[in-house]
């Protein structure tokens, strides 16, 4: 298992089957198409290669667009080759590559760079300058010896998946839901950053946080719990998210972790952070006093359910 960084310095892959995406999440709809593809690099005794692209397009083509994504990029590579992908291609995406015509993308890159025996893709897989290029004329362009296999809409739908489901679970916070379509848990990695220190002064000291993957979608505001992963151990722990209506109400959002039974200095650090459940909306209390009783259920209740 490999990810090559430069596909200038490709090595000649053996009966190579290949697919193209994004395959942003890694969920179980593209879970499919992967499997499909290890299946025919079975068939073919070759080599499956997946190709996906360095910067996400959007950041090439519409750089003021605000991406949100399902996973970090290193992440995301792992979970690809823990699938069984024998290879990742990870294509430097620029303006210019953007313009190649669909049927450029054909012969210059797809067949040229890698000279494949199966080329697998999405139904709806769109390609080249102005996304002209389809699955129709892929079968068009590409030599006989080449199979052109498509992964039909019915697959996919059977898995009852799609980035934009997921997108929209997590912007409402349905947490239980996002981990049954991605097939795990979502969570990022942040670096543990100075605050104001007003949790300290509540009696429930929170660790700041600095998503290190900003184009990662963050839950909708609210309180969570999480599991915080701190140099290979795992703690239980609650987050919120959101403005702190009732000590700051600013209208910037900010990430704050409380973990429990924890009291280590931790600044600077870089931890991992698993959203298991969503406890409650975050709201405003008429009083510190009555934020500090909701803090303390919150508590008892990551206590009883955290496992």
């Amino acid at each position: 298992m490999a990810i090559y960084r430069d596909w200038n310095a490709l090595p000649e892959f053996k009966n190579a089957v290949i697919t193209i995406g994004s395959f942003d999440g890694v969920h179980l709809g593209h879970q499919e198409i992967l499997k499909k593809l290890a299946n025919l690099a079975d068939k073919y005794d070759g080599e499956s290669v997946l190709i996906t692209f360095h910067p996400h397009p959007r950041k090439i083509i519409d750089p003021y667009a605000k991406l949100a994504l399902l996973s970090e990029e290193e992440q995301k590579l792992q979970q690809i080759l823990d699938l069984g992908i024998d290879n990742i291609v990870l294509v430097p995406f620029t303006r210019d590559f953007s313009l190649w015509s669909a049927e450029d993308y054909i012969d210059d890159f797809l067949i040229k760079k890698f000279k494949p025996k199966a080329i697998v893709l999405g139904y709806d897989h769109h390609f080249g300058h102005d996304r002209k290029g389809n699955l129709n004329l892929l079968k068009e362009k590409v030599p006989n010896s080449v199979e052109v296999v498509e992964i039909e809409a019915q697959l996919i739908n059977e898995a009852a998946i799609s980035s934009t489901k997921i997108r929209n679970a997590i912007l409402n916070g349905d947490i239980k839901n996002v981990s049954l379509m991605l097939g795990r848990q979502y969570g990022l990695h942040a670096t543990v950053v100075h605050g104001k220190k007003l949790g300290r002064k509540l009696g429930f000291p929170t660790a700041n946080l600095n998503p290190v993957f900003p184009d990662l979608i963050l839950p909708a505001n609210g309180v969570y719990m999480v599991k915080v992963n701190i140099e290979d151990k795992d703690w239980a722990g609650m987050m919120n998210i959101g403005v702190k209506p009732t000590v700051e109400n600013e209208s910037v959002r900010s990430l704050e972790v409380h973990i429990l039974d924890f009291e280590e200095d931790i600044y600077g650090k870089t931890i991992h952070i698993t959203f298991l459940d969503k406890i409650r909306e975050e709201q405003k209390f008429e009083n510190i006093a009555a934020l500090i009783e909701q803090l303390k259920k919150d508590k008892k209740w990551v206590e009883a359910n955290y496992n």
